[in-house]
């Protein structure tokens, strides 16, 4: 199908149709579509975090693989959304159904939280991990409570961009039969509805960048030096929260250390 660009004149139509209450409401409207979008994202998001998230984890701790990453990344951005929604659904196995979308999205996101994954654990600094070693941590430990918190930022920012990349493409899950807001985009471009074409292409967009700003704070609240870090909520253990050792409070640096004292005994008057 070939999409034909809308007129200059027809973008001012586009907000014209946002205005209209019946663009919203029923179960073709944009609130309803959008709605089937975000649910459809975040379940492609949560396949390709239960995939990417421990394998990157397990080849970064072992430092080995980053070529196999770097591959499969390359290989996961190469190809086509598009083409793996219509390969999969011409498999009898998946079909035209959600569950198709969901697989090919999952595919789409994993290259950017695979690699992020594997990049910040491998980048861990080799000194930190033989000191968690020298206070006896087992391979384990060292894992999740040295290696995972410090990686955490750039694995957000992994998880951040595979977000948005799969929320955006989530629009061609229409052409699968998937309720999306490629719905009236599609239907706006086979009947020359350039105001709705335009309209919902809007709504898309609004999302996609609410969606980065929410995890891009996020994203912020993981990184250490943040006001208010999560990281000290998610991990207590590992970050002087509970079950670990709390830092004594540090003195003013213009007060003189106080000298210890003793307790003298009284002589006793006979």
């Amino acid at each position: 199908m070939t999409l034909r660009l809308a007129p200059t004149s027809k973008i001012g139509d586009g907000f014209s149709w946002l205005s209209h209450g019946s663009s919203w409401t029923g179960s073709g409207g944009l609130l309803h579509l959008a709605g089937r979008q975000l649910i459809i994202s975040a379940e492609s998001l949560a396949l390709a975090l239960v995939v990417a998230v421990p394998v990157g984890l397990a080849l970064g701790h072992i430092r080995k693989g980053g070529s196999v990453v770097t591959a499969l990344g390359n290989l996961g951005r190469a190809v086509p959304t598009i083409g793996i929604l219509i390969l999969l659904s011409r498999i009898g196995a998946f079909g035209v159904r959600e569950r198709t979308a969901v697989i090919a999205l999952a595919i789409f996101g994993l290259p950017p939280i695979l690699t992020n994954t594997y990049t910040a654990t491998a980048a861990v600094d080799d000194d930190t991990i033989d000191a968690a070693r020298g206070m006896g941590m087992k391979p384990g430990q060292v894992l999740t409570r040295v290696e995972l918190p410090l990686a955490l930022p750039l694995i957000a920012a992994g998880v951040r961009t595979a977000a948005v990349q799969v929320f955006a493409t989530a629009t061609l899950a229409s052409y699968v039969g998937d309720a999306t807001l490629g719905l009236p985009i599609e239907a706006g471009n086979n009947q020359q509805l350039y105001d709705q074409v335009v309209g919902t292409a809007v709504v898309v967009a609004v999302l996609a960048l609410a969606l980065d700003v929410t995890l891009g704070r996020v994203q912020a609240l993981l990184t250490p030096g943040s006001p208010g870090p999560v990281w000290r909520r998610v991990l207590p253990a590992a970050w002087g929260g509970a079950g670990a050792p709390r830092r004594p409070a540090p003195m003013d640096a213009g007060a003189p250390e106080p000298l210890p004292t003793r307790e003298v005994e009284k002589p006793t008057v006979g």
